[in-house]
């Protein structure tokens, strides 16, 4: 008389050895040593089968010391396909990521004990890597290199840290300690700010005293080119008065044009401004301090009438803090720039100002943007790309290869608010569809 068959749920301990009984006793026997369902039966046999096939193949595939291994899959940037699990970009790629030797010797002694096909799944490193890592660690025994799964002493990782510490701000000294850290944050160097404000004091650095101002009150654009801020900077090159124009996007802190003249003018202002919309279209509303070369007491500014022209809003600042966005920014590139180079003339200060403009838009991390971020990031809406190559420990490698040269911004669209079509032109509601 055949066993009760038993009802409920089963471990995978128990549905292996059910199916491998199948396997090996037949279906028929292995439902009367269970007491499972036969359906059930047949389905975990077939499990057991792929399994052991799955197991046999990696056997096969393993390759032998002193054998040469296959050339890895390399995805559209060139990398190997070495990924972590949930890390991608915008587009859906996945993201490749670099391993520390501590968790390659994890996914070793995982392989070792459950198969490399098994490893790769739990762990989402490639199969390739895997062979490579196990390759590199037989030769290490043999003493024919370094190991994967060893690093560098805890002395050698506090010089290196050092030299990237310096390195940073030697080339930008203008940085301070937390933004530093940021910097390096995007290369995938990750220390604390305390670390590099102690290392820069050991170097010379001292703090600056800054007064600080707290406010209550604070807001952003939502979008790109939603507000530009208009502002000069005021600086003397040895005998030659000069006033820099700026204009900033309020949402990125993208810097979308500047120029620089002898003297607060409105033609200054308004080629800055055309060139400006050329590059990267029209914004929808502007800021200004009520300068001279903005704002006109009496009658209407040429200024002015070129935003009417345009359908361009424009806000005149009642207190300074409305502009404050970009009174820090004209602070930040004093100290940056300004306060560390000496320029013989005007024209030698034109091309390094561009030059640390373009540095600022790409490279230069912004406390704003949550300090990970450049304003180039959002601008351009690559924000949560950027994020992931930097989460998946891609570094600046990474990052050369998020290319702005095939992105643009979305000048035109056709939306549809409420069921009632819109047609939006650089920043602009055109046209309303309505019955």
């Amino acid at each position: 008389m055949s066993k009760s068959r038993a009802y409920g749920k089963y471990t995978p301990k128990k549905r292996s050895e059910v199916g491998k009984d199948a396997m090996r006793l037949g279906v028929g026997a292995a439902i009367e040593k269970h007491g499972i369902p036969k359906s059930t039966v047949c389905r975990w046999k077939k499990l057991a089968e792929a399994d052991e096939a799955a197991k046999q193949k990696d056997v096969e595939k393993e390759p032998e010391a002193g054998h040469a291994v296959e050339e890895p899959e390399l995805d559209e940037q060139g990398l190997p396909t070495i990924y972590r699990r949930g890390a991608g970009d915008e587009s859906g790629r996945k993201v490749a990521r670099r391993y520390t030797p501590s968790e390659k010797a994890a996914v070793l002694e995982y392989a070792c004990l459950h198969g490399v096909s098994e490893a790769a799944r739990k762990f989402g490193a490639s199969r390739y890597s895997i062979y490579d890592w196990k390759r590199k660690v037989e030769r290490a025994a043999e003493g024919q290199g370094p190991s994967p799964t060893s690093g560098p002493s805890a002395e050698e990782l506090e010089e290196q840290r050092d030299r990237e510490i310096l390195g940073e701000w030697h080339k930008h000294p203008g940085l301070g300690p937390s933004q530093i850290r940021n910097q390096l944050r995007r290369r995938s160097v990750k220390v604390g700010v305390q670390t590099v404000r102690r290392v820069m004091e050991d170097s010379g650095y001292r703090l600056p005293r800054v007064r600080s101002q707290r406010h209550d009150e604070r807001f952003e654009a939502v979008r790109p080119n939603h507000m530009w801020h208009l502002d000069y900077l005021h600086r003397h090159i040895n005998r030659a008065q000069t006033h820099t124009l700026i204009l900033l996007d309020d949402c990125s802190r993208y810097v979308v044009g500047h120029g620089t003249d002898d003297a607060e003018r409105a033609d200054l202002v308004i080629k800055t401004f055309e060139e400006a919309v050329e590059r990267h279209g029209k914004p929808e509303m502007v800021l200004h301090d009520k300068g001279s070369a903005f704002w006109s007491w009496r009658g209407i500014s040429r200024f002015t009438t070129l935003l009417t022209e345009m359908g361009v809003d424009q806000i005149a600042a009642e207190h300074k803090e409305w502009n404050g966005k970009l009174e820090v920014f004209n602070a930040n590139l004093s100290k940056e720039l300004f306060d560390v180079h000496r320029f013989y003339d005007v024209a030698e200060m034109r091309r390094r100002l561009a030059s640390h403009l373009h540095w600022y838009n790409h490279d230069r991390t912004s406390h704003a943007l949550g300090g990970l971020l450049a304003p180039a990031d959002r601008y351009y809406g690559r924000a949560e790309e950027v994020l992931a190559r930097i989460e998946a420990g891609t570094g600046r490698d990474g990052l050369d290869s998020v290319d702005l040269r095939h992105r643009c911004l979305e000048l035109f669209k056709v939306v549809s608010q409420g069921g009632v079509p819109e047609v939006w032109l650089m920043g602009q509601k055109v046209l309303e569809l309505r019955e």
